[in-house]
């Protein structure tokens, strides 16, 4: 079981390290903790501060969402595949790492209103 553990984990952060690639960001940066979420979050021009309110319990699973779905939206996906990277990250990640898919820049903030 925990040979299984480490290929999803390889797998997820392959295809992480080729997102943040492919955003213009050093993909080494996807294996530092922490780092990395502040790097997430300026790939989706969110403010360096919302990685302290990672930290808060049941408030970070709404920032989780709100990240991953700005995430898809750089790459031009829906909502849908937001929620994709947030609960089967070894599945989406590499699937948008690897993938065609072209980072656009970051989701418009009024047109996220209208969704």
């Amino acid at each position: 079981m925990k040979f299984l553990e480490l290929i999803l984990v390889i797998i997820t952060i392959a295809g992480m390290w080729k997102v943040f690639e492919k955003a213009d960001k050093p993909g080494w940066y996807s294996i530092i903790p922490l780092f990395n979420t502040y790097i997430l979050l300026t790939i989706v021009n969110r403010p360096w501060w919302w990685l302290l309110l990672f930290f808060i319990p049941i408030i970070n699973i709404y920032f989780a969402v709100v990240v991953s779905i700005d995430l898809a939206k750089s790459f031009g996906k829906d909502w849908v595949y937001g929620i994709g990277l947030l609960f089967l990250p070894f599945v989406f990640y590499p699937m948008l790492g690897f993938g065609q898919d072209r980072y656009i820049g970051p989701p418009n903030r009024i047109e996220q209103f209208g969704d």
